[in-house]
């Protein structure tokens, strides 16, 4: 009997293989990671606002989100345990900032913007059409910072779920030298989460036209968190407790 070969994985879907050194400093980055940020997260006074026409609760879903690279350290915390896909590529880099978020409760949808991007387009519209939802660091991973990219847009003409915007902003941060300014906060930092309204884009749409609005809506969440994070705890934002 002739043995039949089984075909090699598109370049696309193969996923790369990590030394044993890196084994080791993926582990120990993602779990000394993931202890600091559990630490610290447990102070952060979050207050939330929403814009009229947005979901009004984190736990709504399908909904396609939005946010910028610097503050997914406290998106993470404040989002864990939901269920939210997101992506990761298979860089290094990529790979233990996905085991991080696995351990707060995200899933991981394999691919990136620069490589892998059909894989990992492919694989959040399965999501969305599931009824989870998704959330993209949209600067990310390389920047430019405070630009949105164009992936979500076409997820949400694909799949009729809308698309929203958020930032968090902190009072008391440690401002990395990264090319996101990565916010690492504080301990007993308040917060601002500002999430934007819902914006739907039709089978018919211009892809161009909805990005520059959602470039709009995050532009404006951030604007709006980082004038009002310093108010959060009187009575127009309350402390926020998480459903």
């Amino acid at each position: 009997m002739n043995a039949v070969a089984t075909p090699a994985p598109p370049a696309d879907q193969a996923r790369r293989k990590f030394t044993p050194r890196e084994r080791i400093l993926l582990w120990l980055i993602s779990w000394t990671a993931t202890i600091a940020i559990r630490i610290l997260g447990a102070t952060i006074r979050f207050s939330a606002s929403w814009e009229e026409g947005s979901a009004g609760t984190i736990k709504a879903r399908p909904i396609v989100y939005s946010f910028w690279h610097n503050c997914m350290i406290p998106a993470m915390y404040l989002c864990r345990d939901r269920q939210i896909r997101v992506i990761s590529s298979d860089s290094f880099d990529g790979e233990y900032a996905g085991r991080i978020m696995e351990k707060f409760g995200f899933v991981k949808v394999r691919g990136s913007s620069s490589r892998g991007a059909v894989r990992a387009v492919l694989g959040m519209r399965r999501e969305l059409e599931q009824g989870w939802t998704v959330a993209f660091t949209l600067d990310g991973p390389r920047g430019p910072r405070y630009v949105a990219k164009p992936g979500p847009v076409l997820l949400a003409r694909a799949t009729g779920v809308p698309m929203s915007a958020f930032h968090i902003a902190l009072d008391r941060a440690w401002i990395l030298k990264t090319w996101d300014g990565c916010m690492i906060p504080k301990p007993f930092t308040r917060a601002l989460l500002r999430v934007s309204r819902q914006m739907s884009v039709p089978q018919d749409g211009d892809a161009e036209t909805h990005l520059q609005e959602l470039q709009s809506a995050l532009d404006r969440v951030r604007v709006f968190a980082e004038e009002n994070v310093q108010k959060v705890g009187i009575p127009e934002f309350p402390y926020f407790h998480r459903d």
